[in-house]
């Protein structure tokens, strides 16, 4: 019965782990278990970390304070301008820089903001300049090498690399990982991490029943090939992409044919298709050899972003869009921050201002807004082409007779008239003043009727082209790109050919010849090179989301920064190995799912131990398995599941849930913007909702669904009262309390005891004891008889807390 009180209070009792995993901001450590204090530092993953987050801002790539650079080792030891030399290699004793960072004094102390540094942080600066102050390559720019796999000595946990990677780490620091996951626990982790739905009781059953040893396996398999898979998987890309169905300001207007974007990401995972195919498609659809539907639509991506359609300066407007352009492209593929190089150098990576306009020029061809592009097949457009030559005629003959009539009133006009009729619409305007006094009543009639029929003729007498907003360029000869200062569009300086960033790959790119598609073929060179197995930064970032959204976080925490800024990854040598084992599978993210899910890691618990949390309390060596609150979308659609109402109709246009009055008035444009659709196209998937920028879903927003006017590559947690209040007293939640109570009256009706193991069956996948029963079922009839309600309301109410139950909404 406690269950069911603390049930009450979901957001304030039951999520409290999400509150600590909020509060989490996490510097990642490399060398948290590194072994002996003379090993080898490393430089990209234990030092230079440190100089970009506590340095960079007065001694990084845009300034040298007292003559002091730590982004390049040439300056890093020369001479400062006090004479001293910040870092002497192999001495770290002579360097000033230890003195300023071991300063006792704190109006001397380096960094002079901010705690100091911490005595590991220290140490590792230390034992690198002891060492000789080797530089290197940051991590991420240097192309991924297979490393050789570790040989832990619990052999018998490791079921992959994956593991092997991992247990090596945890042997190093002396921790054990954690017991296998309950089976229960595990079948409902690989439900929601593949699909994004519970699984059924008759499911849980099968698999429970199952003691083979490939029972997960073929679990794996089977939710891989459903089509559910790429409605789960397309959320997490649609998230990094800033994908909205409107453009934002203030009218906020739809963005036509944007949802078929969202339908060719779901088929695109559906198929798995070629994380490589799936870069160019979306970056370069149009300009391929042969493109198709579906490529174009992919070039959609680009009109995903705000949109001001009626800007004060359209010049400095347009290079606004393509800014956005910039970061979606930079952080969502290459994990760069480039957007930050617009007005200036960035100030932390190695990514001058020249650097992101070469990039830009890329993308200068494009037209601003949201342009559509006929994606119809050669029969479609025979059709239309038959049927607008049929009726264009019908159109003349009607527009002929038309213009007899008016040719008699307007010769009534007197000379002065007929001068002021010279103006199409003032002729127009004129004429109908006229035509009643001119013409008889049948004539009348006959001429209004032939103003109905031209109408309705251009209007509906047609056979429409298939179209689908994406990408239009301006021709097949791109402007000249400018660096702008200060990113002001109307400052030019220098000018710059399309390129890349030159930290990654120098030199221009190499752009096909102008073909026949009457594009600049830019975007083409861009996305092959990004698709590139040669470039360091695509497979690592990708592989990296994949292990992020299947382990709560990924090795690298900040996942569209592998920038100096960005934190280091925690086990560089696995996020290699993946990255080299994802290329040399094809591409393929359905195999890296299962190659990621079939590991011991992917199956431990979440159980904590003491010894653990004290040596490692953030999980950075992945002892645990990190158990999670489900998503905004996974919330609403468990609850649809639950209760029975969830439609699974795939693709097509979004539909509109009803929403209260309250929330339609919080819109930019009051009551305004949200259509209604029937109770079954409403109960879809919650991928399938309108996203509205100015009119957000209460239910999903509470719940930290992401904000689009930008790319979100992580979703936080956080547990505030709106969630609670919205998930007991909302309409929504009452109706679904309603319509599952009525589920478990028709599915069992033998009595309360048989409903109430139901509904604990149907809300947590388990099946409940007999204790548990008898406590829920006196707990019933008693709101009954103290509240003075009837059994089937108790039974409502008794409904509308399990949907509130920890269990219900988090993940072991």
């Amino acid at each position: 019965m406690e269950r069911l009180r603390v049930a009450i209070a979901l957001a304030w009792l039951v999520a409290c782990i999400s509150a600590v995993a909020a509060s989490h901001v996490v510097a990642a450590d490399a060398a948290a278990a590194s072994g002996a204090p003379d090993a080898l530092v490393d430089f990209a993953h234990e030092v230079q970390p440190i100089f970009a987050r506590r340095c960079y801002k007065c001694h990084g790539p845009g300034e040298a304070e007292g003559g002091l650079r730590l982004d390049q080792r040439d300056a890093a030891i020369a001479e400062l301008e006090s004479g001293e030399f910040a870092i002497v290699p192999g001495k770290a004793d002579a360097s000033a820089l230890l003195g300023r960072v071991t300063e006792t004094d704190e109006s001397l102390r380096m960094p002079p903001e901010g705690k100091p540094l911490s005595e590991k942080e220290v140490a590792a600066i230390r034992r690198w300049i002891d060492q000789g102050a080797t530089w290197g390559q940051h991590w991420a720019f240097s192309k991924p090498v297979r490393p050789a796999e570790p040989k832990p000595k619990n052999a018998e946990w490791v079921r992959s690399p994956i593991d092997a990677f991992v247990l090596a780490r945890l042997e190093a620091a002396g921790l054990s990982p954690a017991p296998p996951a309950e089976r229960l626990a595990l079948l409902r982790r690989a439900y929601y991490d593949l699909i994004g739905l519970p699984p059924t009781p008759e499911e849980v059953d099968a698999f429970l029943a199952d003691d083979s040893p490939g029972a997960f396996e073929k679990v794996v398999d089977r939710l891989l090939d459903s089509p559910h898979y790429g409605e789960k998987w397309a959320r997490h890309w649609l998230d990094l992409v800033r994908y909205a169905e409107t453009n934002g300001y203030e009218r906020d207007n739809p963005k036509e044919n944007v949802w078929k974007y969202r339908d060719y990401v779901i088929g695109a995972f559906n198929e798995d298709k070629p994380y490589d195919r799936f870069v160019v498609e979306q970056l370069a659809g149009d300009e391929i050899e042969q493109p198709t539907a579906e490529s174009i639509t992919a070039t959609g991506i680009y009109r995903l972003g705000v949109w001001d359609d009626e800007p004060v300066d359209r010049e400095q407007a347009f290079f606004d869009g393509l800014d956005d352009i910039m970061v979606t492209t930079g952080e969502a593929f290459l994990g760069m921050t480039i957007g930050c190089a617009r007005c200036h150098d960035h100030k932390l990576d190695p990514v001058p201002q020249t650097d992101y306009y070469r990039m830009l020029a890329v993308f200068r061809n494009l037209e601003h807004g949201n342009t559509q592009r006929d994606i119809g097949n050669d029969e479609d457009r025979r059709k239309h082409a038959e049927l607008a030559k049929k009726y264009g005629e019908e159109l003349q003959q009607l527009r002929d007779k038309i213009a007899a009539f008016e040719n008699r009133i307007y010769d009534s006009f007197s000379n002065p008239e007929k001068e002021d009729a010279k103006d199409a619409r003032v002729r127009q305007r004129m004429i109908a003043r006229r035509r009643a006094s001119v013409l008889s009543k049948d004539e009348l009639r006959e001429y209004l009727a032939l103003r109905d029929e031209v109408r309705r003729t251009a209007r509906t007498k047609s056979a429409p082209i298939d179209r689908a907003l994406a990408a239009v360029e301006r021709g097949d000869r791109a402007p000249d790109t400018f660096v702008l200062l200060r990113g002001n569009a109307h400052a030019q300086g220098d000018k710059v050919e399309p390129g890349v960033p030159q930290v990654i790959a120098a030199g221009k790119l190499e752009i096909p010849d102008v073909g026949a598609n009457g594009t600049s073929r830019r975007r083409l060179a861009l996305a092959k090179w990004i698709a590139s197995p040669e470039n360091p930064v695509t497979a690592r970032v990708m592989v990296n989301r994949l292990w992020q959204y299947h382990f709560g976080r990924g090795i690298v925490r900040s996942s569209s920064d592998f920038g100096f800024q960005g934190t280091p990854p925690t086990h560089p040598d696995l996020l290699d190995w993946l990255a080299a084992e994802f290329i040399a599978r094809g591409w393929s993210m359905k195999s890296m799912h299962k190659l990621m899910m079939l590991s011991s890691t992917y199956q431990m618990s979440s159980a904590a131990n003491e010894k653990a949390l004290a040596k490692d309390p953030l999980n950075d060596l992945f002892w645990r398995f990190d158990m999670r609150r489900l998503t905004a979308e996974e919330i609403r659609d468990s609850i649809l599941t639950a209760t029975g109402e969830l439609n699974p109709k795939m693709f097509g246009p979004s539909v509109y849930p009803p929403l209260p009055a309250e929330v339609l008035a919080t819109a930019s444009n009051p009551g305004a913007g949200w259509g209604q659709s029937s109770p079954e196209e409403a109960a879809r998937r919650s991928i399938y909702v309108h996203l509205k920028r100015s009119l957000r879903h209460p239910l999903l927003s509470s719940f930290d669904a992401p904000d689009t006017d930008t790319g979100c590559a992580v979703r936080v947690t956080t547990t505030v009262p709106t969630q609670a209040l919205g998930m007991l007293n909302s309409k929504f939640m009452s109706e679904q309390a309603e319509l599952l109570a009525r589920r478990l009256e028709e599915e069992r009706p033998e009595g309360l005891k048989a409903q109430i193991a139901h509904a604990i069956r149907l809300t947590t996948g388990r099946a409940a004891d007999a204790k548990e029963i008898d406590g829920d079922a006196a707990f019933v009839e008693a709101q009954a008889a103290e509240e003075n309600i009837s059994p089937q309301q108790a039974l409502r109410h008794y409904c509308l807390m399990m949907l509130n139950t920890n269990e219900f909404v988090y993940l072991d």
